[in-house]
């Protein structure tokens, strides 16, 4: 019993700590023009989709609705080499070459704000245990990302719900192992490493997964 209580005290000091570093680390990025980002995004149909759908088949995730702020952060990210550079994460080097077709950062912020003009995407569901998904992802993810995997650009986290379930564990687990996360100047990637750790097992994982996925 003391040492669940211990486990629960260490979780809320990391999402404490965490939510304490988002409200104090914003960042401005540049607001985008969505029209001169529709002739832009024509290089990201072939994986993305025309409606930013995704294709699980190329594990390219649903980006369709989702935040300008942290679809221009994360192509940023890519062009910099702050994600992407590992050679094990062989999908972050595809975006990488992908992200470097974009000549600078108005065009980023233009293609940006075409995406989150987008229709979110729906995931398809799984079976998963419905009562620990929602408990595990209300413990460790619902004060970032919303009660409903909705995101919060307040504290530049990015909507969740929507994502498939592949895409969604592959960059929790690149996360939890440092692929993801450990540039120097990445702060809201160090801040997911640190959350990363907050599930105890691959089922507590899946179950937040199938929770998100029923959103």
């Amino acid at each position: 019993m003391g040492a669940l209580k211990g486990e629960k005290r260490m979780k809320f000091t990391k999402l404490y700590f965490v939510l304490l570093l988002s409200l104090t680390a914003q960042q401005t990025l540049a607001a985008g023009d969505a029209a001169a980002g529709k002739a832009l995004y024509g290089t990201c149909v072939a994986c993305h989709g025309a409606n930013g759908e995704g294709n699980i088949s190329l594990n390219s995730p649903a980006i369709g609705g989702q935040d300008a702020g942290y679809i221009e952060r994360q192509l940023l990210n890519f062009k910099s080499g702050k994600r992407g550079a590992d050679a094990s994460d062989t999908y972050g080097m595809q975006m990488r070459g992908m992200a470097s077709t974009l000549a600078d950062a108005s065009a980023v912020a233009n293609v940006a704000a075409y995406i989150a003009g987008m229709p979110a995407g729906v995931a398809a569901a799984v079976e998963y245990d419905q009562r620990n998904g929602e408990n595990q992802y209300n413990a460790a993810c619902g004060a970032c990302h919303g009660g409903k995997g909705e995101g919060n650009v307040a504290l530049n986290a990015p909507r969740l719900a929507g994502l498939d379930a592949v895409y969604l564990k592959r960059q929790y687990q690149n996360f939890a192992s440092g692929l993801r996360g450990s540039a120097a100047d990445d702060r809201y990637g160090k801040q997911m490493q640190l959350m990363a750790t907050m599930l105890a097992s691959d089922k507590d994982l899946d179950d937040v997964i199938g929770f998100l996925l029923d959103q």
